[in-house]
């Protein structure tokens, strides 16, 4: 008689995955659009499907968040709880905000920002009657899908080995899309090769560090490799190479010293939408993945990782806002701002207190504040970037940028508000943002470091002054004067509701940070 081997069916919990499974089906469907549909309608349902996509999982995610209780799902590979679900939140918001900057067609003369053919070699015959054909990529829309799928994945997963699965679906779109700018395509094309090649090695490292981790722990999931711990079984030494091969990983995400060698050629040569997408969404989903597997997985090691991360913030928050005084380039300059903002992210993990009598926002809670209003700030900063041109594309010079307050004075406050928030300003998101991240780490214990970062606050704010200056008190040399294009609608509404957000946020944030204290604990 022959036994035959029963194999159990997954069990998966369709309601609390349902938005997952809304961007995942809303990209393979992008994808049969891209092999069925004639060229010329493409566009429009390509935009309209992903726009809907999101807003649907949005709406998904609130309902579940209001209604579900936390729990792991899908076999326990994912943890849908209140954090997950904050994370969700700001990334779907986030991948909003990236489709209506890809869809962008109203500067430029009519023409996207990405390339119209980016399979063929830059200057060719082929791209120049691809040009002319005025063809579009708009398999762009399922990339940014499949990328938003991966970094939602990422920020709620449960155990390591969907954490290294996450980090690839959501890293090779960026990787393409990194690659296909429609003016200065051999830069567009090297950065994406930079990105590749130094992503890939991070996330080999990263493996690596899992892999030991399950060597330790004898699981992937993180409750496993926490009652390891807390048991004190296994080698020590392998812990500990382990949870630091892990970290390279998370902090080359984050775009943290001294993992952030890609970040200033990455942000120059992708295409502007791109960039204002991975720019907020891919430090968003990497935080949260940090904060899950330290503070979950790795909780038992505190004392050990805390150090190393006050060190790291340190590091990366001198190293951005020095080398930004001397950017003249501006997507330059916000790529280093980037890096000093993952440092004044890193002191809040260091905190990594929980919300109790003595404190009112977690650590979990400011940082996604503070991403919140970093965000904000950023697609509203990378909107009035594809709006100032010149013939060649987008004037991002600085001496392109002087005199914009006299030429188009509301294009100009609007961007002062975006680089007061960055700074840090009061009556601004960012310094509310800072202000909630800095308690979380002097409550933590780490008032040295909080003094650290607001000294280096005010390096910072030096350089983003330097756009201010240039924008309403320095004379416009016509040789090299950028002009403002009206964008599309897709963009005002950016730009719109980026700028409400930052004053808003600003002036009344009782309301936001309130629900982020109820919502920041992790299921175990």
């Amino acid at each position: 008689m022959i036994n035959v081997l029963e194999i159990a069916a997954p069990t998966l919990e369709w309601m609390l995955l349902s938005p997952l499974l809304v961007i995942l089906a809303a990209a393979c469907l992008g994808v049969l659009v891209e092999a069925l549909v004639p060229r010329d309608l493409r566009y429009v349902i390509q935009a309209a499907l992903a726009a809907l996509a999101v807003v649907v999982a949005l709406g998904l995610t609130v309902l579940n968040w209001i209604q579900a209780a936390p729990q792991i799902a899908a076999m326990g590979v994912i943890a849908v709880d209140g954090p997950a679900y904050l994370f969700w939140t700001l990334l779907l918001v986030f991948g909003l905000g990236g489709v209506a900057l890809f869809a962008e067609r109203g500067v430029g003369a009519g023409q996207s920002a990405f390339a119209s053919s980016a399979a063929t070699v830059p200057g060719s015959p082929l791209e120049r009657e691809a040009d002319k054909l005025r063809r579009e990529h708009t398999e762009i829309f399922p990339l940014l899908l499949f990328s938003l799928f991966g970094m939602m994945i990422f920020a709620a997963a449960n155990d390591t080995l969907t954490l290294f699965v996450a980090v690839e679906i959501f890293s090779l779109p960026l990787y393409l899309l990194t690659g296909m700018a429609r003016r200065r395509r051999l830069l567009s094309q090297e950065a994406a090769l930079k990105y590749f090649l130094l992503g890939s090695l991070a996330s080999a490292i990263m493996l690596y560090g899992v892999a030991l981790l399950y060597g330790y722990a004898g699981g992937f999931q993180l409750a496993d490799i926490d009652a390891a711990i807390t048991a004190g079984a296994g080698s020590q030494p392998l812990l500990l190479l382990g949870m630091l091969l892990t970290s390279v990983g998370l902090l080359f995400k984050i775009g943290a010293v001294p993992f952030h060698a890609w970040t200033p050629d990455v942000y120059m040569g992708a295409p502007s939408p791109v960039t204002g997408f991975m720019a907020v969404a891919t430090k968003t989903a990497a935080v949260a993945a940090l904060l899950r597997v330290f503070y979950v997985g790795l909780g038992g090691l505190r004392w050990d990782w805390q150090l190393l991360f006050a060190v790291v913030a340190i590091l990366t928050m001198l190293l951005g806002s020095t080398v930004a005084l001397a950017q003249n380039d501006i997507k330059r300059l916000l790529a280093y701002s980037s890096i000093a903002h993952a440092g004044f992210i890193l002191v809040g993990v260091v905190g990594a207190v929980q919300a109790g009598d003595d404190v009112s926002l977690s650590s979990v809670g400011a940082i996604a504040f503070y991403l919140l209003t970093y965000g904000m700030a950023t697609f509203g900063a990378f909107a009035i970037i594809m709006m100032v041109r010149r013939a060649g594309g987008e004037a991002n010079n600085l001496d392109a940028w002087k005199g914009l307050g006299r030429r188009n004075p509301v294009l100009a406050a609007l961007m002062t508000v975006f680089m007061l928030s960055f700074a840090g300003i009061p009556l601004t998101a960012g310094f509310v943002g800072k202000l909630a991240v800095f308690a979380s780490a002097w409550a933590g214990g780490y008032g040295w470091l909080v003094l650290v970062a607001v000294v280096m606050s005010v390096i910072a704010a030096f350089f983003y002054l330097k756009v201010v200056v240039a924008m309403w008190f320095q004379d416009a040399d016509e040789a090299v004067v950028g002009t403002v294009e009206t964008p599309s609608l897709w963009t005002w509404s950016v730009l719109v509701v980026s700028a409400v957000a930052t004053v808003v946020l600003g002036l009344i944030p009782g309301g936001i940070l309130g629900l982020l204290a109820d919502a920041a604990q992790f299921i175990r």
